[in-house]
């Protein structure tokens, strides 16, 4: 469960910006919500939508948060040389040579853990860790880095456990201390670890790849995958699979010199992959296979999500993805989004975060005003972060679509008259 996200200084994020998935005091569409399951109780979110024109700075909220996860699962692995992966506010001077700050507070195995870091390039300035197994606040580690000494001040709580001084030992200026020590075997932290890697599932606007929801179809997710279908009306009878040459599925229009350096490097001679087929029903009553290639753009892209969101649904997972629009019908949309929002089909309180630019879904009939977001540039100062529910909105009476148009919230393009040329 993902409580709360704060970054600074990432890209075209200058200042602190808070992303929640807290409910706030608003009573409307109460099944959109759930109660973390922590000893102190959290009414959460199952879903948030973020809206803003092109180059707001939508994309750049998740990319840091892609970007704090790949720290974490990467760092320890890096070498002593090895860049971090951070970029910070460029238009001005002062902020590219700041750290980039994360922070982000979530729930895993019941226990609620804040935890975050301040980085450059090339070293890792702070990283901190807050506990609440009891409900109460612990603070496992700190780390600080002391210019004046050039070396660390180290704190740990006596309910840390392990090998502190040895982790403490092994951990590069480059590396985090979290990633070090859950490699070092620390019992302690692999749930705080685990959950980057196991329930926090990012993506771009390309989506996840076919492969997920192909693997998905090995087992009892097809037939899943096959309702979700149906549901669409899109017509499809049947998947079918087939194992098939890795080098034979590559398409026809890839370069000669590309393929015989990827057949090479990748060594990917008597290598094969399971490739997917649809099975539409004729005007006879028989079937007929198509390979998914064929399929439109937009079927191609909802059997891509398919696989992720059902898994997500039932594991509990957090979904988080770039313009979940794209090649999408809007009825299409508004039925993944419906998902996460039924107790029915998520009883796991999974959540789903994304990005976009259909408006036919800013509706107060799907959304509670909490849960709708808005980017927008501000010059020189860089993104900025808001909700809906700063504004004065009748709840369950006025167009929110209307309004968001007409540029009442902001994070809307100014498009000059065109001019003849």
């Amino acid at each position: 469960m993902l409580l709360e996200f704060n970054v600074a200084n990432y890209k075209s994020i200058k200042e602190q910006q808070t992303f929640s998935m807290l409910k706030t005091a608003g009573k409307e569409l109460e099944g959109n919500t759930f109660e973390s399951e922590t000893p102190v109780k959290f009414d959460l979110l199952r879903s948030s939508v973020i809206y803003g024109a092109n180059g707001s700075g939508k994309s750049n909220l998740l990319k840091a948060l892609g970007a704090m996860r790949n720290i974490v699962l990467t760092s320890a692995q890096r070498g002593i040389e090895s860049k971090i992966g951070v970029k910070p506010y460029l238009l001005d001077a002062a902020s590219e040579n700041q750290p980039t700050e994360f922070e982000i507070t979530f729930v895993s195995q019941q226990v609620r853990y804040q935890y975050g870091f301040s980085t450059t390039q090339d070293q890792v300035l702070e990283e901190w860790l807050i506990a609440y197994p009891k409900g109460k606040a612990q603070s496992w580690f700190n780390r600080a880095w002391d210019s004046s000494t050039e070396t660390y001040k180290w704190k740990f709580s006596s309910s840390f456990l392990g090998q502190k001084q040895a982790w403490l030992d092994s951990t590069r200026s480059n590396a985090l201390f979290l990633s070090t020590a859950v490699n070092l075997n620390s019992e302690l932290l692999k749930p705080v670890y685990a959950w980057f890697v196991e329930k926090l599932h990012i993506t771009n606007i390309h989506g996840w790849p076919e492969e997920f929801s192909t693997q998905a179809c090995l087992g009892e997710g097809k037939e899943n995958i096959l309702k979700l279908f149906k549901n669409v009306d899109l017509a499809i009878e049947d998947l079918a699979l087939e194992k098939v040459s890795v080098i034979d599925s590559m398409p026809d229009e890839m370069p000669d010199v590309l393929r015989k350096a990827l057949i090479q490097g990748l060594n990917l001679d008597g290598q094969e992959k399971q490739k997917v087929s649809t099975l539409r029903k004729r005007l006879d009553g028989t079937l007929v296979k198509l390979p998914l290639g064929e399929e439109s753009d937009g079927t191609q892209r909802f059997f891509s999500l398919a696989g992720p969101w059902l898994d997500a649904l039932q594991c509990g997972d957090i979904l988080v993805i770039d313009e979940l629009h794209s090649q999408l019908h809007p009825k299409l949309v508004r039925f993944l989004v419906s998902l996460f929002h039924s107790k029915a089909t998520n009883p796991n309180k999974a959540q789903l975060i994304f990005t976009t630019h259909e408006t036919s879904i800013l509706n107060q009939n799907i959304f509670r005003r909490d849960q709708i977001w808005f980017c927008e540039i501000k010059p020189y100062k860089g993104t900025d972060l808001y909700r809906l529910t700063d504004f004065r909105v009748r709840p369950q009476r006025e167009n929110i679509e209307a309004a968001y148009l007409s540029g009442k919230f902001g994070a809307t393009p100014y498009i000059s008259p065109a001019e003849l040329l």
